[in-house]
């Protein structure tokens, strides 16, 4: 399958890496005083923060693609306004860079649960991946691996609360075994990353 994609979307997935990656180096810097300098901070903000949002976003994409979907990531410029100045006033951050926009008014339930499940599910791999750098590594490498097993594991958490626009409700309305299944091997991967 051929991935399809527009100038647009490639520009704004890379001012949301860009914007989400400086909106955590300023929350790491200002509020856990890291001894590292801001352009290491942004570096582990991106591979860590950035990739865990973007390739999320990208997984449905690449899914709804699959069901012949149009489907392209839009950045929400609010959203990534704010994620950008909250951290310089409190040690807290909402990131929400945007979304992939998907039209197909044929898809089935079913489709839409999968389409919904690749994002979380995306999260869950790249948990374990840095969870696996993690282990194998020191100084630099480890602290990537620790944040981004971190990261990757509550997104994925979240991400499969069933409410509002998150994609748990989705895959909720889609198939509850499938959902149920998906919930605790979230919360296994959570707890794996958090005791490590």
């Amino acid at each position: 399958m051929r991935i399809r994609t527009s100038e647009t979307e490639q520009k704004h997935l890379l001012i949301a890496w860009l914007a989400i990656s400086f909106a955590f180096t300023v929350l790491i810097k200002r509020w856990m005083h890291f001894r590292l300098g801001w352009l290491e901070v942004f570096l582990l903000s991106a591979v860590t923060v950035g990739s865990a949002f973007i390739l999320h976003e990208l997984a449905h994409k690449f899914v709804a693609q699959r069901y012949g979907s149009w489907s392209e990531f839009r950045m929400d410029p609010v959203m990534l306004f704010f994620a950008v100045l909250l951290p310089f006033f409190i040690p807290f951050i909402f990131a929400a860079p945007g979304a992939v926009m998907i039209f197909n008014p044929y898809l089935t339930r079913e489709e839409s649960g999968k389409i919904a499940l690749a994002g979380p599910t995306t999260n869950m791999a790249l948990a374990m991946m840095f969870l696996t750098i993690n282990h194998i590594s020191n100084g630099f490498l480890y602290l990537i691996g620790y944040f981004g097993m971190l990261i990757n594991a509550w997104l994925a958490l979240f991400n499969m609360i069933p409410i509002g626009v998150l994609d748990g409700k989705k895959v909720l309305a889609w198939d509850r075994r499938v959902y149920s299944i998906a919930l605790v091997v979230a919360v296994l991967v959570l707890i794996l990353a958090v005791s490590t």
